[in-house]
């Protein structure tokens, strides 16, 4: 990198908005600046690597992106499974290993089988973790923890006891995110300053960092200032900032 960031956050998550607009700006498809965007995501992973970054998670497909024109959707599902065997050799050169978050059983056969391969392909690397968020919502994901978290319960002798001993730490074992570690910053590129039901459990904390940069032009510069800004926060997390100097 170019310089020297103090802090670095071990899991960055980043909502990577503006392919669209960033296609009609230039009088290009939508599907061109989707496949621009997933050339800077490759590009991203590695900036992210080589700051010390141990986990990173992008935001690839949400559950309200169903929604959109089917043809879109299909283009989609199409870059995905045509562009990720083309990745995993320059992964394993780099030490990423893949993992998948959301409900990717409802994802078109092709894509599944794809990312299974990718998956056993990268399984070994420990050099940054690159979770892909497909068909994931925030919302959902609760809504599957509470599921599980009632399943428990519903097998258990005394099913009391299981949701009475419930709290905010042990009920993220029921979560997708279980493994992961929780997130520390999260990006938004595309000028818009929500979070749009992206890690809604886990992004409790997190530090927001919002661009104004399509994300086809996020420029490393921009993911270093993004660090820099991390950085600079004071992480409280319900703490006085004497409690927190006295910590450290």
């Amino acid at each position: 990198m170019a310089r020297d960031i103090p802090h670095i956050p071990g899991h960055v998550a980043v909502i990577m908005d503006g392919n669209g607009r960033w296609a009609r700006s230039r009088g290009f498809p939508r599907l061109e600046g989707h496949r621009r965007g997933a050339a800077r995501a490759r590009e991203v992973v590695e900036w992210a690597a080589d700051a010390g970054v141990r986990c990173i998670s992008l935001f690839a497909f949400s559950t309200e992106n169903w929604a959109r024109p089917p043809r879109e959707v299909r283009g989609l599902m199409s870059l995905l499974a045509t562009m990720l065997p083309r990745e995993v050799p320059a992964m394993n050169e780099n030490g990423v290993r893949l993992r998948v978050l959301g409900a990717v059983e409802a994802l078109p056969e092709r894509a599944r089988r794809v990312l299974d391969e990718a998956l056993e392909a990268t399984r070994g690397n420990e050099r940054i973790d690159l979770v892909l968020c497909l068909n994931y919502g925030g919302r959902q994901e609760i809504l599957a923890g509470v599921r599980n978290a009632c399943r428990e319960a519903m097998r258990a002798d005394d099913p009391d006891a299981v949701l009475a001993a419930l709290d905010a730490v042990n009920f993220r074992q029921w979560l997708w995110c279980a493994d992961l570690p929780e997130v520390d910053l999260l990006i938004r590129t595309g000028g818009e300053r929500r979070i749009s039901n992206f890690y809604l459990w886990d992004a409790a904390y997190a530090e927001l960092f919002f661009s104004d940069r399509y994300w086809p032009d996020f420029s490393r510069e921009d993911f270093l200032a993004a660090l820099d800004d991390y950085a600079r926060r004071e992480r409280r997390f319900g703490r006085t900032s004497e409690q927190v100097r006295k910590a450290r």
